[in-house]
């Protein structure tokens, strides 16, 4: 990019879009993808040209590092064994289809037909966790879809990595060092991210200043990435573990104000980053097209049947890997519903469009490699379909599929959470009250408050939480003291009944994060007065 103007532009542009997109309803980076290619294609724009070196060191690691967050570990051990198929089988499947179909219709040669189909064999986790966002899908659904396309991007990075050695070289492809290399960027990378998770939970553990847990999070993903890409193993492996890792104990690492202050702070990155890197899609293709060759006019129709190709691949792939998993859990007939769902989730995104920046662009003799502006033209715009197409429509085929979790579901699912929480900590202030140690007006106003949850969650109106309202206004400054100490243990043992609900499987990992930030704005509260 040419200036910090057009940076700046670039990220007012996003901004604006994506806070349109939230208002309408509507997925953002579908919309943001479709803004970036109108604004592109307007005279006097300046030329776009995406730097390699900053969607894979700059955009990446925080985007990556938030989607596994946001990941539930106990969902995600109860969907290892697809999620390793699709990451493995499903890529190297996809990889294979894209270069036959794209060695017979383009005029890429076989090499770079390759090297097209490992770049487009992964699905793409920043789209995938920013498509869901707005869905209700199930909880494993959900992870196994995210999860997916979190683990196959080792696979896909080694098979570019093969890919473009034997387009660069012109040599035959050596499988027996693409295993070994594949087991070094995955295993290699799982180790350095569990490392530097581990350092970091020590680090956090003792730690209570805000502005430095903030600067520990920001820099955790890119000390992930760096060391791994510095070991010569998988950046994007290491992001993802230690992601995961961290966030299956965040909220016993830190305290309500930090945790507060971290999801505001992580919140804005992300949605500035998204918003930036989906724009930049679309106002980065026009430019790739002006560079193509006159032979290579026809790159609508390669798009379309790349595409198309994808998606075939896809659907009969989970086809029958659903079946199975439905047969094993003695589910009867096979439901086409789910295998179709799960084939329109996954869209591409930032990382196949990084992966093809990494193309070399010489061959080992100094000449320009051929084939390479069309892959990038066919990557970019194979991106934007999936992104513009499936976007826009995946929630009507979730909606139509019928497994989408209703409203009352999930309101249900929080009310029995929230009596749970009220009559545990109810449980707590009689023995309080047994041991006559603590004012009667003071129990009086925490029994008040627990009760208006305890009514407010038997009426399933989890909007309008009842904690801390009650008469105290005229207890003295002492009993404010007592009543404040007081509420925070209560709070304690509302978290730990939430944390039990959990494990038991009562409740589910959206859920929990929901009454642990209600939780988390009620002790901040009471630190503040």
């Amino acid at each position: 990019m040419r200036s910090v103007g057009t940076v700046l532009g670039l990220v007012v542009l996003a901004t604006v879009v994506a806070t349109f997109a939230r208002r309408w309803r509507i997925p953002a980076p579908s919309l943001l993808v479709v803004a970036g290619l109108a604004v592109a294609l307007l005279p006097g724009t300046p030329r776009i040209e995406i730097s390699p070196e900053i969607i894979g060191l700059v955009v990446l690691p925080p985007l990556l590092y938030a989607s596994a967050e946001d990941m539930s570990w106990r969902e995600l051990r109860a969907v290892w064994k697809p999620v390793g198929i699709l990451a493995i089988g499903l890529v190297l499947a996809s990889a294979t289809a894209v270069g036959a179909v794209a060695s017979l219709v383009t005029p890429l040669s076989w090499q770079m037909a390759f090297v097209l189909g490992a770049v487009l064999a992964s699905t793409d986790p920043v789209a995938v966790t920013a498509l869901g966002r707005r869905l209700a899908l199930p909880p494993r659904v959900q992870v196994l879809v995210q999860a997916e396309s979190l683990f196959n991007d080792a696979t896909s990075l080694v098979l570019v990595r093969v890919a473009a050695g034997v387009a660069v070289a012109s040599a035959a492809a050596d499988w027996g060092s693409a295993g070994g290399e594949f087991l070094l960027l995955a295993g290699g990378g799982t180790v350095i991210g569990a490392a530097v998770a581990g350092v970091i939970t020590l680090i956090r553990r003792r730690t209570e200043d805000p502005v430095l847990e903030t600067v520990i999070a920001l820099v955790t993903p890119y000390a992930a990435y760096l060391l791994a890409e510095a070991a010569h193993t998988s950046g994007v492996t290491s992001c993802v573990v230690a992601g995961v890792v961290l966030g299956g104990r965040g909220d016993r690492l830190t305290t309500a104000r930090i945790r507060l202050q971290l999801h505001a702070v992580y919140g804005t990155v992300v949605f500035l980053l998204e918003s930036v890197v989906f724009s930049l899609i679309g106002l980065a293709l026009p430019a790739q097209v002006r560079a193509l060759a006159a032979g290579d006019r026809a790159w609508p129709l390669y798009v379309l049947a790349v595409a198309a190709t994808l998606v075939a691949v896809r659907l009969l792939w989970l086809a029958p890997l659903s079946a199975l998993v439905q047969r094993k859990g003695g589910l009867g007939r096979m439901n086409w519903r789910m295998p179709v769902v799960l084939t329109w989730a996954g869209t591409r995104g930032v990382m196949p469009l990084a992966a093809a920046l990494s193309i070399p662009e010489l061959t080992k003799d100094g000449t320009p490699l051929a084939g390479r502006p069309l892959v990038l033209v066919l990557t970019t715009s194979v991106v934007v379909v999936t992104l513009v197409v499936q976007g826009f429509t995946l929630a009507p085929v979730v909606h139509a599929s019928g497994i989408a979790l209703e409203p009352a579901h999930t309101a249900r699912e929080e009310a029995e959470a929230r009596s749970r929480l009220a009559h545990a900590g109810l449980a707590r202030l009689e023995e309080l009250a047994e041991l006559e140690v603590v004012p009667d007006v003071v129990l009086d106003r925490l029994r008040r408050g627990l009760s208006a949850r305890l009514d407010d969650a038997r009426d399933r109106l989890a909007e309008n939480d009842g904690a801390g309202a009650g008469a105290g206004g005229t207890a003295t400054e002492s009993a404010d003291r007592v009543y404040r100490q007081l509420r925070r243990d209560l709070i304690a043992v509302e978290t730990t009944e939430l944390q039990r609900l959990y494990d038991a499987h009562r409740i589910g990992d959206a859920t929990r994060r929901r009454l642990q930030r209600a939780l988390d704005l009620e002790e901040a509260r009471l630190t503040d007065a």
